[in-house]
């Protein structure tokens, strides 16, 4: 059996006692986090849970144009008020670069593509958290008033750092 095909029975199961029916899409805390695919990154760890935020996801956490679009809506449309970046210690994205991946890519495929044409990796996490704020606080649809925090979460300790 296929993991797929294990979380699907898994699903079943859980629909019968479906108990989230009562949550809204708006998020109670007005929160909208930006924060990386990694594995080890959960709500769990920020004491949140299912219902009070937003939760956008991306390899490296990453102010892409589609988690931009994302949080224009999680405060235009669904009115979260504060946006939170989350970088992590150990991320894969600071294991290659660019043209690396492309290359590698193009090798194992034979063809070179356009899209994507950015895997945005990174060698230094507190600046890349520094750059995404500054996408965020820099673009003209996201309103001077909305809070924008960037923390790097430590994957050995459990423990936020914010990035000034």
């Amino acid at each position: 059996m296929s993991v797929t095909d294990e979380i699907l029975v898994a699903n079943e199961i859980y629909s019968r006692n479906h108990h989230l029916v009562h949550l809204s899409p708006r998020p109670k805390r007005k929160l909208a986090i930006l924060t990386c695919m990694d594995t080890r990154l959960s709500i769990r760890t920020l004491g949140l849970d299912t219902g009070d935020a937003h939760i956008i996801r991306n390899a490296g956490g990453i102010v892409t144009e589609d988690a931009l679009r994302s949080l224009i809506i999680s405060h235009y449309q669904l009115g979260s008020e504060e946006f939170v970046l989350i970088h992590h210690t150990d991320c894969g994205m600071q294991t290659f670069t660019d043209d690396e991946l492309r290359a590698r890519l193009q090798r194992i495929s034979g063809t070179a593509v356009l899209s994507p044409h950015h895997f945005y990796a990174f060698n230094d996490v507190e600046r890349s958290v520094r750059e995404q704020m500054q996408k965020l606080q820099s673009h003209p649809w996201i309103p001077k008033e909305i809070k924008v925090r960037g923390f790097v979460y430590d994957v050995k300790t459990g423990r936020l750092k914010e990035i000034l």
